[in-house]
């Protein structure tokens, strides 16, 4: 497991993960991480502390063996997001999730989003879904990368003009880590196509969260494919000012009478 070090913030953050769900220590985490209030987004689970302890109870009597993995750690102002895998059971079960998290002046935990997605084991570049490169670099970047990813969505993503992608990913280097995507703009744009043919052309609707730390940027995003839409963690690496690497986390938004608390978003 990679060695994630850092802030408060980070050892807050994943203390949840590792001690409260990987370790199954739930009320010492939760007490030992959280703030006066934990609001929560990911839609199975119930606000506060009782709804978690409410929600990983049964998690953890039905999955005894518990691997977690975080992958990435990334931190921007109050923001904590974390890429994280898991194998449950062995391999009975395996995850990519995407966790934000905003802490409060202690640094404590008091909200967080999340995007759960099954971990594809097939996948069109060849490269896993969470592999790659880790390191935080170029801290001093972080404005123009966080910029440029901006710039990015409101063209592209939610612009909706893709002919403009080559202003933004490297033409040289665009490593993807989508299961369905290869690597290259034209890998980004044979994946744009296959959607439209299949009746499901993506939109994006709104960048709710935008973070950045070094060459690392992440956004959080509503996503329409067909008539579904969706909730998606984008994950992108930068350099000398262009999108090199990308990994999404994606999942399906129930319906909100299926909602545990007020949404994804």
């Amino acid at each position: 497991m990679k060695s994630i070090t850092g802030t408060q913030k980070i050892h807050h953050a994943t203390g949840l993960y590792m001690e409260g769900i990987r370790d199954g220590n739930v009320w010492e985490a939760l007490n030992a991480h959280t703030g006066e209030r934990y609001t929560q987004h990911s839609t199975g689970v119930g606000d506060g502390q009782q709804g978690f302890a409410d929600f990983f109870g049964p998690f953890l009597e039905r999955n005894p063996i518990r691997h977690i993995e975080v992958v990435r750690a990334i931190e921007d102002g109050p923001y904590v997001f974390l890429h994280v895998y898991q194998s449950l059971n062995n391999g009975e079960s395996q995850w990519v999730t995407g966790d934000l998290f905003d802490t409060d002046k202690n640094d404590r935990v008091i909200e967080h989003w999340d995007v759960i997605q099954a971990f594809e084991t097939e996948t069109k570049s060849g490269r896993t879904m969470v592999d790659g490169a880790t390191d935080i670099e170029d801290l001093e970047k972080t404005d123009s990368n966080k910029a440029l990813v901006k710039g990015f969505c409101e063209v592209c993503l939610t612009g909706g003009d893709f002919s403009r992608a080559a202003e933004f990913i490297s033409a040289n280097e665009y490593l993807q880590h989508n299961p369905n995507a290869a690597d290259g703009l034209d890998g980004f744009a044979a994946f744009a196509s296959e959607l439209a043919t299949r009746g499901e052309a993506m939109r994006y609707w709104k960048v709710h969260k935008l973070i950045g730390q070094g060459n690392f940027v992440v956004t959080l995003s509503q996503v329409q494919m067909g008539q579904s839409h969706y909730c998606v963690f984008d994950i992108f690496r930068l350099k000398e000012g262009r999108i090199v690497e990308h990994w999404d986390v994606t999942e399906k938004i129930l319906a909100p009478e299926d909602w545990n608390n007020q949404g994804k978003f």
